[in-house]
């Protein structure tokens, strides 16, 4: 049965109390323009008429195929091993905890270029992890699309992490418990009743953390380098085009952008019900 429309007075006073009063609407409008304006500026200048070229460049195409595999492995690396500390985050009672927290947060705020130098000093060839992941095993991650994806990994996963441990932290314990009375283990109860209820926080946390190591430039210009067709992403390819040919730097900033766009507006419903 539909509910019935309020008419008149009533009408009059759904609308008053939907109308956003200026206080709010002046400065959401400056945010709004603030935020659009630069997006806007990019397509009055952006010279169209140059549009088809830079589509068929080669080193434009490798670099945008770069960008989307490298994304794309950091999110799964970001999930196998980011999941498993937001329900320890969420769940666990130790000491030091709170300082863990702190500290898997820290890519949130650090510089890239800190965070690239930090990579080094752990997995560059004479790191403190790297020198003998290439004496025992032959794995060498600076300079390479293995250490693009660490390095996107590395600055991508808190954002991840800390969608999901809300949702960990939100979720009724009660379902787990039920499980467990039924004869499931943890593991069981975890794989097939905790995950699919938080599935939309996982989701958007995941969407968060490949939009954010799509658009990686600090930690992998400073760990990984700028080689073409190697760890030349489609951010750095920007940087680069930016010397030499404004104008390409501008339709590749737009490549972002719409793949970014695309995204987000695909995935808004899961965002949505993340919150």
């Amino acid at each position: 049965m539909s509910r019935p429309r309020p008419t008149g007075p009533a009408r009059r006073q759904v609308r008053n109390r939907s109308a956003v009063p200026w206080p709010l609407a002046v400065p959401a409008l400056i945010g709004a323009l603030f935020l659009l304006v630069p997006l806007a500026a990019m397509l009055i200048r952006a010279p169209w008429s140059g549009l088809l070229g830079i589509l068929q460049n080669s080193d434009v195409l490798e670099a945008l195929r770069l960008s989307l595999i490298c994304a794309t492995a950091a999110t799964a690396l970001s999930l196998v091993v980011g999941v498993p500390l937001a329900w320890v985050l969420a769940r666990a009672r130790f000491r030091g905890l709170g300082v863990l927290r702190a500290l898997v947060m820290l890519p949130l705020v650090l510089p890239p270029v800190v965070g690239g130098v930090a990579l080094l000093l752990a997995y560059g060839r004479l790191g403190v992890v790297g020198q003998y992941l290439d004496q025992w095993f032959g794995i060498t991650l600076p300079f390479t699309t293995q250490g693009v994806i660490v390095a996107e990994a590395f600055v991508a996963m808190p954002f991840l992490i800390v969608t999901v441990e809300g949702a960990f932290r939100g979720l009724d314990r009660g379902f787990e418990e039920a499980a467990a009375t039924l004869g499931a283990s943890r593991l069981t109860a975890f794989r097939r009743v905790t995950l699919p209820l938080i599935g939309p926080s996982l989701v958007a946390g995941a969407v968060l953390c490949w939009a954010r190591a799509l658009g990686e430039f600090g930690a992998t210009i400073t760990f990984a380098g700028n080689l073409e067709g190697r760890t030349q992403t489609l951010p750095l390819a920007v940087y680069q085009a930016r010397q030499t040919d404004p104008g390409g730097a501008i339709f590749l900033s737009l490549i972002l952008v719409v793949i970014s766009i695309v995204v987000l507006v695909a995935m808004r419903d899961h965002l949505m019900k993340a919150r």
